[in-house]
């Protein structure tokens, strides 16, 4: 039987439906969750409940599951062969393909509409799958204003002049609640593996990440052969063949570097088609603006990372949406007011490429 969505929202947020591009319903064959990879701690000992003291610790015997990656999919009826699997950024979870912050309808929908299963992933230690085997120390430290910056919304206070975010009170309100913490350290090998034995259990697929996790992405393609596509919405950074690493790229930010891979490693990632976007407001040469600056360092590195891929027979694209003509778009152009646009431009390399 198939499952009807009329719409997803969240935070409270009134539906805005002026950017859909069908208000009819999503039909649905299946949806669901799940989790993938991950690891059990066994504690030496004997488990023994008379000893329950109001649930105070009584670690001995006992076990530990943590360190999974959390999925929530949707296959829409007569899906296309090949789901997005949609991977986060820093400080993020799955809600950065959900809903907009003011409302329309995020990668997710959009998605679904063009008849694509989508699989939403929080990444180990973050969102839904924040039970970390590894001890960490959440502080509320105040810091949205520096986001704000560096997410390239704008200067604080002021909104960059053409930026494509939502300029009310409510829309941002409901982006700074987006944010989530990390509940354990940011662990590149635990995310690719979860990821890796996500598309061991999905199939073919196309893997969709955006920022920190760019990083895993890389990764996760080239320890599965089913990720078949890779697009990456402004990564935080690249793997390069042992021997073939850039220097590194130093701004004010901080200093900037690849990863190092065997090129056997490096070589599966030329065997895919890869796209990068990154949108506006990033600078050309060094400056004082935080967003400006950290993507320029992370874009210029980005162009030679493509360079890499391929002077070694790869097929990769780093697309500076400005350049095309699409000015504005923040650090999450998945979700500015030019989502619609946006998707269209993954949809026609989707098809250039023969995997829609």
């Amino acid at each position: 039987m198939a499952l009807v969505l009329v719409n997803i929202l969240s935070f409270g947020c009134k539906p805005n439906n002026n950017n859909d591009e069908n208000n009819d319903l999503i039909v649905l064959k299946d949806q669901g969750s799940f989790t993938v990879g991950g690891t059990i701690i066994q504690n030496q000992g004997t488990y023994d409940g008379s000893k329950f003291d109001n649930f105070k610790p009584y670690p001995e015997g006992q076990t530990y599951h943590g360190d999974h990656a959390y999925v929530f999919y949707q296959i829409p009826d007569k899906a296309r062969p090949l789901p997005l699997v949609f991977l986060h950024g820093a400080g993020q979870s799955s809600k950065t393909w959900e809903t907009t912050p003011d409302g329309r309808e995020g990668f997710q929908n959009i998605f679904l509409r063009r008849k694509y299963a989508t699989y939403l992933v929080d990444q180990p230690r973050r969102g839904k799958a924040g039970r970390s085997t590894v001890p960490a120390s959440i502080e509320p430290t105040a810091d949205e204003q520096m986001w704000f910056e560096i997410f390239r919304i704008g200067i604080w206070p002021n909104y960059f002049d053409n930026v494509q975010f939502p300029r009310d009170k409510e829309s941002l309100d409901n982006f700074f609640r987006q944010m989530t913490p990390n509940t354990g350290p940011f662990d590149n090998g635990v995310i690719t593996n979860s990821l890796v034995e996500l598309f061991d259990k999905v199939g073919n697929g196309i893997l969709v990440t955006h920022s920190q996790g760019g990083l895993p992405g890389w990764f996760i393609g080239i320890n599965s052969n089913n990720v078949k596509a890779i697009v990456s919405y402004e990564p935080g950074t690249y793997p390069f063949p042992e021997g073939e690493l850039p220097q590194p790229i130093t701004g004010r930010t901080g200093v900037l570097s690849g990863v190092e891979v065997p090129l056997e490693d490096f070589l599966k990632l030329t065997k895919i088609p890869i796209i990068m976007y990154f949108g506006d407001n990033i600078g050309e040469e060094i400056t004082e603006e935080l967003g400006a600056e950290n993507w320029r360092t992370r874009q210029s590195l980005g162009k030679l990372f493509v360079e890499t891929i391929n002077r070694h027979g790869g097929d990769a694209t780093l697309v500076e949406l400005p350049k095309i003509g699409i000015v504005g778009n923040t650090h999450f152009p998945m979700s500015d007011l030019n989502n619609i646009e946006i998707a269209d431009l993954l949809s026609d390399w989707l098809k250039e490429k023969g995997l829609d």
